[in-house]
C-alpha cells in the first residue's frame, strides 16, 4: 500500500517537473518556434516512455507480490488441512 502511494507521488512529481520545465523552456527559448516545439515533443515522448516503464515495473511488482501471497495462502491452507486430518485421526 505504501509503495502505491510512493508511486503516485513520484509520477506526480515527474508530471509537475516536466510541465514546469516545458513552460520555462518556452519562456526562455532562444530558438525558433519550430525547434522549441520539436524539443517539447521529444520531452513529452521521453516522459511518456519513462512513465510507461515505471507502470510496467509497478505492474510486475504487483504480480510478483500477488503470486507470493497466493503461494503462501495455498501452503497455509494445506497446513490447516494436514493438521485437521491429524486431529481427526487421533480421535479414531
Amino acid at each position: 500500500m505504501a509503495t502505491s502511494k510512493n508511486t503516485v507521488k513520484v509520477v506526480g512529481a515527474l508530471v509537475v517537473g516536466a510541465l514546469a520545465g516545458a513552460a520555462l523552456g518556452i519562456l526562455f527559448a532562444p530558438q525558433k518556434g519550430s525547434k522549441t516545439r520539436g524539443k517539447i515533443a521529444k520531452g513529452a515522448k521521453d516522459m511518456k516512455d519513462k512513465l510507461g516503464e515505471k507502470i510496467k515495473d509497478e505492474v510486475n511488482s504487483f504480480r510478483n507480490k500477488a503470486y507470493k501471497m497466493e503461494t503462501l495462502a495455498e501452503e497455509e491452507a494445506q497446513d490447516l488441512i494436514d493438521s485437521a486430518r491429524q486431529k481427526a485421526d487421533s480421535f479414531k
